[in-house]
């Protein structure tokens, strides 16, 4: 069956970093967009990043700019979103989400995604 697994979350002071992995099992890892989105309390999902599989394509939400980078192993199927120089407002549970969608856009909806992980806890205090 399709799963999609999240690692790698937990507490971090502010400035410091942490590396999300998301890896990926039963569907074609190769053909999809793979996105990290995140969520607060009382908030709306949010895109952070999303990698275009086929292409190596990448964008940030501008929140992350700069601070984010998202990579891809295809060998492992497994992508990966490097946190750095952190701030509380990242503070969030976490999602990867995979889309078979295609086309070079942003895909910045939930909707857009057809699998979602169940989230990991990322805390970065003050």
């Amino acid at each position: 069956e399709v799963q999609l697994v999240e690692s790698g979350g937990g507490l971090v002071q502010a400035g410091g970093s942490l590396r999300l992995s998301c890896a990926a099992s039963g569907f074609t890892f190769g053909d999809y967009v793979i996105g990290w989105f995140r969520q607060a309390p009382g908030k709306e999902r949010k895109v952070v990043s999303r990698i275009i599989n086929s292409d190596g394509d990448t964008d940030y939400a501008d929140s992350v700019k700069g601070r984010f980078t998202i990579s891809s192993d295809n060998a492992k199927n497994t992508v990966y979103l490097q946190m750095n120089s952190l701030k509380p407002e990242d503070t969030a549970v976490y999602y990867c989400a995979a889309s078979r969608n295609s086309g070079p856009y942003w895909y910045k909806e939930a909707y857009e995604y057809d699998y979602w992980g169940l989230g990991i806890q990322v805390t970065v205090s003050s």
